[in-house]
């Protein structure tokens, strides 16, 4: 019994010893390799395979290559610009900017709902859907028949949903909408029991593409809650948009990515010939930048350090979770020091009590630097929305933590047009009206162990 003792802890040692090397070796920023550090040597039983199933990953089969053929179809379509910012956000994007689009503001789930509905019902040859979560509940099962309707009627439909962010959907459902001919796939590449291994990799995008005509990306994903009919989370304030135009064909690349990595297939007969806008007043400017594991730029958080730092008199942005990492806590900071009104908008209440209670360690920090802080306390706020200045704005996916900058799929449209970002003011401001001011006072007076839950949960935000 001693031998088979000590065999097992030679093995255990050994395993211990090439997981810490891996979290070395791995770990993108120095927080996060002090975390596993910890979790693995204090507790090694569990944190061994959970380090195992959360953190390696192999994405070198998913292709990261815009088709240059269908950029040579929109090359009418691409402004070439010199201005730095342009330059820098094309780069983060590995995608240009295009012109003669039209940008719709949808502002929360009554009216997006209805516009991507009805966006469905005018589907002739194809739709192409992908959703982190969807519920089956009453707005599901429409939503559903939807689908099944238009299939009917012969429309191809392409879906991939989020299996994490799905994990309550029904098989029934599921059945009943590939039993329709609708191509159903949960993202990810590997099948069975490997994909465990991609577990804490969500695709966390949300996005509906008709005919490669129009799009709807943003915040809202299907389900009855983001209608604010949760009793336990209430009100709901998110934030979407319809695009017509070029980059809705930049969207359409993007999703082909996801689903060449989701089932080693290509869609076949797309529409790659662009519908612009004529009129003067919707001639938008749209980057469309992806973001996830598979870049090595870390872009996500680099686009909202460049937000940041281009800005000149304000910087706004709302985000449902708040844990930024060091160089967007720097940004903010210096940002404030040179005069910029930056204001971050966050809910109060929270659907993550782990996340809700990290923020608080953040918050006072930035405050003492000049950043003013507002707590939405009308309902949940979910919308993923940035303003800088008076030119330019985004919507899309992106929370403001570790799991948007540095492990989800995710998705915005960067738009500089004025018109766009008088539109997202004023929104911001109608937000501003049910908000109140966090003061320094009101963090420094929390009960001690309000501070020290907050505290403990600051140090596994690098894990979150």
């Amino acid at each position: 019994m001693n031998y088979i003792k000590t065999i097992l802890n030679i093995i255990l040692f050994l395993t211990l010893l090439f997981s810490i090397l891996t979290a070395l070796m791995i770990s993108r920023t120095p927080q996060g390799a002090i975390a596993w550090l910890i979790s693995l040597i204090t507790f090694p039983y569990l944190s061994i395979p959970i380090f195992w199933i959360l953190s390696c990953p192999n994405f070198c089969g998913y292709i990261r290559k815009t088709n240059s053929l269908h950029i040579k179809k929109l090359k009418h379509y691409l402004n070439i610009t010199c201005y730095c910012n342009v330059k820098v956000v094309e780069k983060l994007a590995i995608l240009p900017l295009t012109k003669s689009n039209g940008v719709k503001l949808l502002i929360n789930g009554y009216i997006t709902f209805k516009s991507m509905f009805d966006g469905i019902k005018r589907a002739k040859k194809y739709i192409l859907l992908q959703f982190f979560i969807i519920k089956n509940d009453n707005l599901g099962q429409k939503f559903k028949k939807l689908l099944i309707y238009s299939a009917k009627k012969g429309v191809q439909i392409f879906f991939i949903y989020d299996k994490i962010g799905s994990r309550t959907l029904s098989s029934i459902f599921i059945k009943e909408l590939k039993k329709a001919g609708i191509k159903f796939y949960y993202f990810g590449f590997c099948k069975g029991w490997k994909n465990i291994l991609f577990l804490n990799y969500c695709n966390h995008r949300k996005l509906i593409i008709v005919d490669g005509k129009e799009a709807w990306i943003g915040g809202l994903n299907i389900g009855l809650e983001y209608l604010g009919r949760n009793k336990k989370i209430g009100y709901w304030r998110d934030t979407h948009l319809h695009i017509i135009g070029p980059s809705v064909l930049f969207l359409q690349e993007i999703f082909l990515e996801d689903w060449y990595w989701t089932t080693e297939t290509k869609i076949k007969n797309l529409n790659w010939k662009p519908k612009p806008i004529i009129s003067n007043k919707k001639n938008q400017h749209i980057i469309i930048v992806p973001s996830g594991p598979v870049y090595n730029l870390n872009n996500a958080s680099l686009l909202i350090q460049n937000s940041i730092n281009i800005a000149k008199q304000k910087f706004w942005i709302t985000s449902p979770y708040f844990i930024p990492d060091q160089s967007v806590m720097d940004s903010l900071k210096l940002a404030a020091l040179r005069g910029v009104d930056v204001k971050i908008i966050i809910p109060e209440r929270t659907d993550h009590l782990l996340v809700y209670l990290s923020t608080f360690s953040y918050l006072s920090e930035l405050i003492k630097f000049g950043v003013k802080i507002y707590k939405y306390i009308k309902g949940f706020l979910h919308q993923k929305v940035m303003l800088i200045d008076n030119h330019t704005a985004s919507v899309g996916t992106i929370n403001l933590d570790n799991r948007s900058f540095r492990l989800n799929f995710e998705i915005t449209a960067y738009i500089i047009d004025y018109d766009f970002a008088k539109d997202v003011d004023y929104m911001l401001k109608q937000d501003l009206l049910y908000c109140k001011k966090m003061k320094l006072n009101e963090i420094k007076c929390r009960s001690l162990i309000n501070k020290l839950l907050s505290k403990t949960a600051f140090l596994a935000s690098p894990l979150q």
